[in-house]
């Protein structure tokens, strides 16, 4: 670009470089995520403070139910959602190379699915069986 004056309209110099239309749903999913984990992060703490000292059978009783399980879950998806969307603009805002980009994001996106399903798989086998 150049630093003279010119003739050309900001609008025209703007032109093609706008938005690619998919941020207003990234924006809404982070922070609607960042929403979520506050209260999910506030009990997950309290509960990893209260069974922190009572051993495998305590946590075992305590995941058997269902609730507990749920939340757990729903505290395990929510956090990877988020931070597989941060770990996105990152990479979209600082990587410059397209191939380093698109492989850090493939990357990016299957650590945070196989987290995910790994995740949910070791609760649910928890909560039905009562152990590992």
């Amino acid at each position: 670009m150049t630093t003279g004056p010119t003739l050309r309209t900001p609008r025209s110099r703007a032109l093609g470089l706008g938005s690619a239309h998919h941020g207003v749903g990234h924006f809404i999913v982070e922070h609607v995520t960042a929403v979520m984990l506050v209260p999910l992060g506030l009990w997950g703490a309290w509960v990893a403070i209260q069974l922190a000292g009572q051993g495998y059978d305590a946590a075992a009783y305590w995941i058997s139910k269902p609730v507990n399980a749920v939340l757990l879950a729903v505290l395990l998806v929510c956090a990877l959602v988020h931070v597989k969307n941060a770990m996105q603009v990152v990479i979209e805002d600082y990587i410059g190379l397209f191939f380093s980009k698109a492989v850090l994001l493939l990357l990016n996106y299957s650590i945070c699915v196989l987290a995910g399903a790994l995740g949910v798989f070791a609760i649910l086998k928890a909560a039905f069986s009562g152990a590992f």
